[in-house]
């Protein structure tokens, strides 16, 4: 086996271009093999390397080769002291090898390591002692910075030069104080972790010069245990780690405003470490850095606040009101980031040094109306403790009542578009939070868990008792607020501390908001609230039965069969209020008044369900003692079509179950659904019934429609597509065709070369559009759900299918029919049957339970059938669900396509073209044309076509305005001409159809030349018998017609693959004769179909 060549000893400047854009990409592996590294740091100082291409070779190490293992630190050292000092690319190379050096060594370090170690800390420290007058400033300040580095690597790595440190960062006087400050600072914490405060060594003591430098042995060894607790430093190290920080805080002002937050985060750890026996430095702290309080930079009132907090003896009660006007100023700035003015205000909010100083500061807490929304937010959280804490003090002191009714008002005033936006909006959200902190501020959560101790107090509150006019007046005033109340309300009752006031809410509701509401189909948006109220114990249920007495009352009178569902749905709903009631309540309290409700109920509601359900209760209420009647609705099942409004223990599932009988499970069809969006005009076809339709079948006398010149298809395609035979003509004499004819065929021509060849290329398709959904009741009674079914509110319960696969299959000429996929579906629940409602064009609103599926088919003959279809899916339980469910029906009508126009048609003369190839075609299909013997090639040159056409005709005994709206709503795409004035003043008057001719004539148009049975409009319309067709029609049939038709409308049908449809229909006053032409005949059954359904 060969070995792979050896490295090269360099790379050429070519190669290393090379190499830096591959090594991002897959073609990294070509490099792999080499030593990237040595052969980085080797041609860096290479005089032929080209200067544009060193940038990008430190680029390459500082994203790519580091970190590196220790063992290539030295030739990284070694590269760093022979780069020249003076070369433009030195401080790049400098912080590369420091980044290599931090982030390949940890404590313990090993003993190989200390040494390159050294060397680098040797050099760093070489370039910091230059004299301060020298003017590679930048130089020294970036090696101070280095050093830095290394020491929060490895800390303490300085804590025997800290001296020297202590020397350098006094000397420097240039703008590179900065630099030098810093590092001393993090050097002096460092010494303070390590605890050598108590030695008796001093910490500023130096035993020799800077360099060489020597690697700490702690380092070398395992840091020990702390000792706990911490000794007192001794009066040496005392007075030197004084000595530094008054260094540190002597010259604020070189700090940048970052590094001043930096520093002042190590001065507050490193001065709590001694000012127990050092008071004096708390105050020194004050005067260095308090005056950062007044800047504009949030970044230094950040780090005022910080020593602030940790010092707060150091500070006045004046400084803190200072701060706390200062802070509040901040937040109120629009001008400033939004993480500034929300850091702002979590000061104020969170350090309780400022509690006290919010109230008088509520001026500034009301919101802007375009402040961030979360801004808005923390600024009414200030405004609820302000509130709260007013509230408070009326209570203790008598102040003034409206003080606590303005803050809330005047707080939530820019939010207020919750009162009318939906109620999931974040707006509404906002509000609510508010409130919510409101009652909280005022009665805190307790830490033992007891109960709230100042509850009484609170109840009697101003703040509560605006707080409870509030909610009714908001709730009788918009219903989408609804929900949101309601949800505010469990979120009190589920709290220990704060559910009575949750108690408190609902009973005031029942007291004022019932009285207020009026019967009728939207009193079923508070429903949510009526089965909170219900299912609190303490609060008396008359008034709420009252209401509902009304209410089933009222819906009775409105029952009409255009309201059955609201019937159905609204009654089902209180009748399981009802339920509630039994569930939580003492049945002699509620006996009366709840057994009239359903009384009247069976008596009189119109739906039969309800009914039912309602005499179950009645006869459970009546039969079944309290006790045992509570204990059964609790763990009573669900009843059969009885939908709950909303989440809630309106029905509750017991739980466990026992495991399912597959054989048992209802079938999936009967949960699971795909259904049309657009329903079918035909209703049910007698083809669905038979069998499909073979050509292989026919005999050989028999027309073909479509014949195949070109090559055999493969044989993949022979197998599903029928037989396709060659007709075979008798010699005929050579035909003479005129001007009329010729240019009939170039019209077609022109036509059938805009169409596809199935046989060869893929065909034209049709889309079916669906909507698939699952009703969640019994998907969950069948897979074994405990959870109940929420409603549109909170969907975390609804069951979920992930990764539907939904299949299709068909015995009809569809083609290959395309499987689609559904990612993910929430469960349709039960109180949803209102979503999807059908509309006057047959579409459908598709609620958030469904998802759009689209059945695409290529049709090989247009006829109708059935779609099977299978689906699969996972559960939430990792379940694997498949089969079948109801299949799909594709109709007639769903095969009806406009005819395609050729690309070199201009849109304004597209009606003019479909005029022509509608006559062309009406004269190729029939049965006497000329046109017989041609054929017509195809899209892709393969394949041509023939057009055999036959011919019926259809009386319609229907009214002009019936007649004309059916075509408007179903074949207005398909129209081409309108012939007729009184028929044109109708159609253009309603404006539906456009972009067709008008054949406008001041005499009234001669038809029927070419029909069946010739006639005129100045005689009656009457059928002979046609001894070709065998048509026998008596002419007393049609004796009721007038003695003038109003016009004819024709229509042009293209059927995939490459059929039509043609009608012409001969509009009169009592009825509509349509006469039908098409070159594929068996359509004409289904066409027949189609114009009874039109009626």
């Amino acid at each position: 086996m060969d070995r792979p060549p050896p490295p090269p000893a360099s790379l050429s400047p070519q190669e290393w271009e090379q190499l830096i854009d591959d090594f991002p990409t897959p073609r990294r592996h070509r490099w792999l093999h080499l030593p990237l590294l040595d052969l980085a740091l080797s041609s860096l100082p290479r005089r032929d390397l080209p200067s544009h291409l060193r940038p990008l070779l430190l680029s390459f190490l500082d994203d790519h080769l580091l970190p590196p293992s220790p063992s290539h630190l030295p030739l990284l050292l070694s590269s760093l002291l022979s780069f020249p000092s003076d070369h433009p690319l030195r401080d790049h190379l400098l912080l590369t090898v420091t980044s290599a050096f931090a982030s390949a060594l940890s404590p313990p370090l090993h003993a190989d390591h200390a040494h390159p170690l050294s060397g680098l800390v040797n050099a760093l420290l070489a370039s910091a002692n230059r004299p301060n007058h020298a003017p590679d400033r930048a130089a020294r300040a970036l090696a101070c910075d280095a050093l830095r580095a290394l020491d929060a690597a490895l800390p303490g790595l300085l804590a025997d030069v800290l001296g020297h440190v202590y020397a350098l960062a006094a000397a420097e006087r240039s703008p590179a104080a900065q630099s030098y400050l810093l590092l001393l600072a993090s050097a002096a914490r460092h010494v303070v972790r390590l605890g050598r405060l108590p030695s008796t060594t001093s910490i500023l003591a130096v035993s020799g010069p800077t360099t060489p430098f020597s690697v700490p042995a702690h380092l070398l060894a395992h840091a020990p245990d702390p000792a706990n607790p911490v000794p007192p430093p001794s009066e040496v190290n005392l007075r030197d780690i004084r000595k530094v920080l008054a260094l540190i805080m002597d010259r604020p002002q070189v700090l940048t405003p970052a590094s001043a937050m930096e520093m002042a985060a190590i001065l507050a750890e490193v001065a709590a470490a001694v000012v127990g026996w050092a008071p004096a430095i708390a105050a020194h702290v004050k005067v260095q850095f308090g005056g950062m309080a007044h800047s504009s930079s949030l970044m230094l009132l950040h780090s005022v606040l910080t020593l602030f907090i940790q010092f707060p003896d150091a500070f006045g009660a004046e400084d803190e009101r200072k701060m706390a006007r200062r802070l509040a100023l901040a937040a109120c700035e629009a001008h400033r980031p939004l993480a500034a003015r929300l850091l702002a205000l979590h000061w104020l909010l969170g350090s309780g040094k400022f509690r006290y100083a919010v109230p008088g500061l509520a001026k500034w807490f009301y919101p802007g109306v375009f402040d961030p929304l979360a801004v808005k937010a923390k600024k009414l959280d200030c405004l609820s403790l302000v509130a709260a804490g007013v509230d408070d003090d009326k209570i203790e002191g008598g102040r003034d009542v409206d003080q606590t009714i303005g803050l809330v008002n005047d707080g939530l005033a820019c939010v207020s578009a919750f009162r009318w936006l939906p109620g999931w909006s974040t707006e509404t959200c906002v509000a609510f939070r508010a409130l919510h902190v409101v009652l909280v501020a005022a009665a805190p959560h307790s830490t033992d868990g007891s109960g709230c101790s100042g509850a009484g107090e609170l109840l009697n509150s101003t703040i509560f008792h605006h707080l409870q006019a509030m909610l009714v007046d908001m709730t009788s005033e918009h219903r989408g607020l609804v929900p949101v109340i309601a949800d505010f309300i469990n979120r009190l009752l589920a709290c220990n501390t704060h559910r009575w006031a949750g108690k408190q809410l609902l009973r005031t509701l029942d007291e004022n908001l019932l009285p207020r509401l009026e019967p009728g189909y939207q009193l079923a948006s508070y429903y949510p609230l009526f089965e909170k109220i219900a299912e609190n114990e303490t609060v008396p249920q008359l008034r709420l039965i009252e209401l509902l007495t009304k209410q089933m009352a009222s819906l009775a009178k409105k029952h009409d069969p255009e309201t059955e569902l609201k019937t159905w749905s609204q009654g089902s709903k209180v009748v399981g209020i009802c339920r509630v009631m039994m569930k939580h309540h003492h049945s002699s309290r509620i006996f009366f008044p709840l057994s009239c409700l359903l009384v009247l109920t069976i008596k009189s509601y119109p739906d039969l369900e309800v009914r039912d359900h309602a005499r179950i209760c009645l006869r459970m209420l009546s039969c079944i003692p309290g006790k045992k009647l509570r204990h059964l609705m609790g763990i009573g099942e669900q009843p059969a079509g009885v939908t709950p409004s909303h989440p809630g223990p309106l029905f509750d599932v017991p739980s466990p179950r026992p495991a399912q009988d597959l054989k048992s499970m209802p079938d999936l069809a009967s949960y699971i659904h795909l259904e049309r969006v657009v329903p079918l005009v035909v209703k049910q076809s007698w083809a669905l019934t038979l069998p499909n339709f073979s050509i292989q079948s026919r005999a050989s006398g028999q027309i073909l429609s479509i014949q195949d010149v070109s090559s055999n298809p493969p044989e993949q395609e022979k197998t599903p597509q029928p037989t396709i035979e060659r007709i075979a003509y008798t010699q005929e004499a050579l035909r003479v065709m005129d001007s009329k004819g010729a240019e009939t065929l170039e019209i077609l021509r022109r036509h059938f070369a805009c169409i596809p060849d199935y046989l060869h290329s893929v065909g034209l398709k049709i889309k079916i559009p669906c909507t698939f959904r699952f009703d969640s009741e019994p998907f969950n009674h069948a897979w074994g759900s405990d959870s109940a079914v929420p409603g549109s509110e909170v969907v975390d319960g609804l069951p979920a299918l992930y990764a539907v696969t939904i299949t299709f299959s068909s015995s009809a000429q569809f083609g290959k029919i395309p499987s689609c996929h559904v990612p993910f579906l929430l469960g349709e629940p039960p109180g949803s049957g209102m979503d999807i409602m059908p509309l006057d064009n047959g579409h459908q609103l598709e609620s958030s339970y469904c998802a759009s599926v689209v059945i695409e088919l290529e049709p090989r003959e247009p006829s109708p059938g059935l779609i099977d279809v299978v689906i699969a899916a996972n559960t939430e339980n990792c379940q694997v669900i498949s089969g079948s469910i109801q299949p799909i029906t594709v109709g007639i009508e769903d095969m009806f396509l406009k005819a395609s126009v050729p690309p070199d048609i201009l849109k304004e003369d597209a009606a003019e073209y479909y005029q022509d190839l509608f006559h062309a075609l009406w004269e190729a299909c029939n049965s006497c044309s000329n046109t017989g013997r041609e054929t017509f090639p195809l899209t892709g040159g393969k394949g041509s076509a023939a057009i055999n056409g036959t011919r019926s005709v259809k009386l319609l005994e229907l009214t002009p305005k019936v007649l004309i709206r059916a075509i408007e709503r179903y074949l207005a795409p398909f129209v081409v001409s309108v012939a007729g004035d009184s028929l044109i003043t109708i159609l253009r008057g309603n404006a539906i159809i456009k972009n067709v001719v008008w054949e406008e004539s001041e005499s009234a148009p001669i038809v029927g030349a070419d029909a069946l049975v010739p006639y005129s409009v100045d005689t009656n319309l009457s059928l002979q018998r046609i001894d070709e067709d065998e048509f026998e029609v008596g002419a007393e049939t049609y004796a009721h017609l007038s003695k003038r038709d109003m016009g004819i409308v024709r229509v042009l049908i293209f059927l995939p693959p490459r059929y039509h449809l043609l009608f012409s229909m001969e509009v009169g006053y009592a009825s509509t004769l349509v006469r039908i032409r098409t070159d594929h005949w068996p359509c004409l059954a289904y066409v027949d179909e189609y114009l009874e359904a039109l009626l």
